[in-house]
């Protein structure tokens, strides 16, 4: 039975960039952490959250990094970049702050409450949110650059080639899930099986569904206008092969897009296998990246 026009106007949610912002803490020294901010409210499940890092004292509108966490679309979260930055002592978020950037790092819908193209549609809906509240956060987000690992990766790249930003970090993410099968170890991957992370993701296996694979590869969506990509992967990569990242960069500098591909030697997912000092050598090699797109200069296109 419909509500009364009263009551339904009572009971609908506040629209998310409207919604009071967390409080500041501070956990590192120079930065400040909005924990907790919702961004987004899709019908039928939990409120999407982003952390925002800042400086403590910013002079002027900060350009933003949007970071999107691994887990297989099925796990992670939006508080870790990954294994190997656990232990660090300042987090590799509160470093980005203190040079300078604002950082969303989000949730987005995991295959267990949704299929693609959800997750699209959730990093999408965050950069709506971080523009309609640019004034009041001090972001300048026509300096946007996204960053992922693993299946964070493949949203940031989805995203910069679907949205305008200034460039994409891309950590061993999956680019072709309709190669991915072949270019995995024989035997490691069963491309009908409906179990495989990617089919879950798509909602069917990558050899019974290769439309919906293909609409869910960012190769797919590569063209001369793609923003500026830095691409890292580990040659020992037993998870995402290093051919994926190949094969992206392959399509963009095919487009006329540039793209700087580093293969990580001796690096399995995860940055696995790589001494501390080579972590944070592409850890620095990203940030660098980063800063040298958002460097002040003409206006964006944004």
């Amino acid at each position: 039975m419909p509500l009364p026009p009263e009551l339904a106007a009572l009971l609908a949610p506040t629209a998310p960039a409207q919604l009071p912002l967390p409080p500041a803490a501070h956990p590192a020294p120079a930065t400040r952490l909005l924990r907790g901010a919702v961004y987004a409210a899709p019908d039928g499940i939990r409120p999407l959250e982003l952390d925002l890092w800042l400086p403590e004292y910013p002079h002027d509108p900060l350009p933003v990094i949007v970071y999107l966490h691994g887990g297989g679309w099925r796990t992670g979260t939006r508080t870790d970049m990954g294994p190997r930055f656990r232990s660090w002592h300042v987090s590799p978020f509160a470093r980005l702050a203190q040079a300078g950037f604002a950082v969303a790092s989000l949730d987005y819908r995991l295959t267990g409450e949704a299929t693609y193209p959800a997750q699209l549609e959730d990093v999408t809906a965050a950069l709506a949110w971080l523009d309609a509240r640019a004034g009041e956060l001090g972001l300048d987000t026509g300096r946007t650059v996204t960053w992922g690992e693993s299946a964070g990766a493949h949203l940031a790249a989805l995203l910069a080639l679907t949205t305008p930003v200034l460039g994409c970090v891309a950590w061993y993410g999956p680019t072709d899930l309709t190669t991915l099968p072949s270019q995995s170890r024989p035997g490691a991957y069963d491309a009908n099986s409906p179990t495989t992370r990617e089919a879950l993701l798509i909602g069917a296996p990558v050899a019974t569904a290769p439309d919906l694979a293909r609409a869910a590869s960012p190769v797919t969506h590569v063209t001369a206008d793609a923003p500026p990509f830095l691409i890292l992967h580990g040659t020992d990569d037993s998870l995402i092969p290093s051919a994926q990242g190949e094969q992206l960069a392959a399509a963009l500098r095919a487009a006329g897009a540039q793209v700087d591909f580093r293969p990580v030697p001796g690096a399995d997912h995860a940055w696995a296998g790589l001494p501390d000092e080579d972590v944070e050598r592409c850890f620095i090699a990203s940030l660098d990246f980063a800063r040298a797109l958002t460097a002040p200069g003409p206006p964006s296109a944004r």
